[in-house]
């Protein structure tokens, strides 16, 4: 048997998710010179992209320049969205297996890491992932309730997603309204009582997570002071250690902070407060079960066993006024029906994307990963380019040794006709585009990059109407 790859018998990749990931592994394999190839890129959403599109924040435009790049992988010959289809519920892995040669499973991480703390279920704590995917008008969060009348609010983490948060809570409201934000959460915040941002780190400066950029951008973009405490800026040797070694970035990072320190209170009684070597402890509530205070214990960095830097507490604590909370210490994959899972790590076991049927388990043949739910939620978006060509490589790799699926319906007419009996409201990358078009023009009139549609059925009936005004004689 000839390996998949010509003309006559195209490779065949089903890629199960449309973000980044997705779209850098479509791109290498479909610019693949000598062999042919055709992607079906599959989508629970009617809407690509993922993360750019949900996770990004809306007052970030630049950042989502990036989805130019996809459009163009969107044009390569072979490529096909299918939008508004849900693995596992329209289509099957064994579906998958008898169109495609090759399986890459590319969806991202798509819940939250929990802090594992007595009160955490008390009303007003959230995670940061679905605050971020309600303001970024993500469909399966437009319904999500915040009570912004609180003044003070917390977040557990120092990682970008939570300055991302601090920022949105804190930004003037015409910045807001400017952005392609969805208009529900642009009226919560336009009346939003929050006064004061506490965002509490458990180790030091020099291992906070957020870049260098998304920091610096706090004291340009808030309406409020950005508090940082100077004795929590102290370094260990250890962490000094740390800094030096990660050069001119980690010590602008710490210059930064400390002109933070130094900069007196500007009489705004709004703020943003970066605290360090801070673990929540507890968090308390009132007779109605709502949030009330954060119980943190001071911590001070030692070395582990294995050398790494880590936190251990100290026994002091303090406890600061909390009436709304968002963790955000991480995101974590989702298994999905019949994808070996690591439970424990929140990702799909593999070898260089080579997907296992358990960890250190053995090869399962023509299935693959990529992105976060193949190293974990890691990096920016662009981390994920060499991630998904490295799995990319490994794919090419088992078709050239014939490592392959043997689908008994490969022809992708086959595949379409499949979708279309499970799924007939399927979204079509040229309805998507349409779809993008719509948004653009509603946010025109607003001086806005686009207004969202906030539902997929909101969205399926704009294009039903679109698709009606076309047909109907001028």
């Amino acid at each position: 048997m000839t390996a998949p790859g010509t003309p006559s018998n195209p490779l065949r990749v089903a890629i199960v998710g449309s973000g980044p990931a997705a779209f850098y592994a479509a791109e290498y394999l479909l610019k693949q010179p000598d062999l042919t190839v055709q992607v079906d890129m599959l989508e629970r959403l009617p809407t690509p992209y993922g993360l750019v599109r949900g996770g990004v924040a809306p007052d970030h435009q630049k950042i989502k320049t990036v989805i130019r790049i996809y459009e163009g992988v969107a044009k390569l010959p072979g490529f096909r969205f299918f939008g508004n289809v849900e693995y596992g519920c329209h289509v099957t892995l064994e579906d998958l297996d008898a169109h495609f040669h090759q399986v890459l499973i590319a969806t991202g991480a798509q819940t939250d890491r929990r802090i594992g703390v007595p009160g955490e279920d008390l009303a007003g704590i959230h995670s940061a992932t679905e605050f971020v995917a309600w303001y970024n008008a993500h469909p399966d969060f437009r319904d999500r309730r915040f009570d912004l009348t609180r003044e003070n609010a917390a977040i557990i983490g120092v990682g970008n997603v939570a300055i991302d948060v601090a920022r949105i809570l804190l930004l003037p409201h015409a910045v807001r309204a400017s952005t392609d934000m969805a208009d529900h959460a642009i009226g919560a915040l336009e009346t939003s009582g929050v006064r004061h941002v506490t965002m509490i780190g458990r180790r030091g400066p020099a291992q906070a997570a957020f870049t260098n950029l998304e920091l610096k951008e706090l004291g340009e973009d808030i309406d409020g002071d950005v508090v940082v405490r100077a004795d929590e800026l102290e370094l260990d040797p250890e962490s000094a250690a740390e800094v030096e070694k990660g050069g001119r970035i980690a010590k602008e990072k710490m210059d930064v902070l400390r002109a933070y320190a130094a900069k007196p209170r500007s009489g705004n009684d709004r703020a943003l407060e970066i605290r360090f070597f801070l673990s929540p402890v507890e968090f308390r509530g009132d007779a109605s079960g709502h949030v009330t205070s954060l119980v943190l214990e001071k911590n001070e960095l030692a070395r582990g066993e294995d050398g790494a830097i880590v936190c251990r507490g100290t026994g002091v604590t303090e406890e600061i006024p909390v009436g709304l909370a968002f963790r955000s210490v991480g995101y974590k994959g989702v298994a999905l029906a019949g994808v070996p899972f690591d439970a424990k790590r929140g990702v799909v076991p593999n070898e260089k994307g080579r997907v296992l049927s358990a960890p250190g388990g053995e090869v399962v043949r023509g299935l693959y990963a990529t992105g976060w739910i193949k190293r974990g939620p890691s990096g920016v978006i662009g981390t994920n380019k060499a991630d998904s060509v490295e799995t990319a490589k490994q794919m090419l790799e088992d078709r050239a040794a014939e490592r392959v699926l043997a689908p008994r319906a490969p022809d992708a007419a086959a595949f379409a006709a499949l979708v279309a009996e499970r799924q007939p409201r399927a979204v079509v990358y040229a309805d998507w585009q349409r779809l993008d078009q719509l948004e653009t023009e509603r946010g025109v009139a607003a001086s806005r990059p686009r207004i969202k549609f906030c539902s997929v059925e909101d969205m399926l009936s704009a294009l039903a109407k679109a698709s009606s005004a076309e047909r109907s004689p001028s």
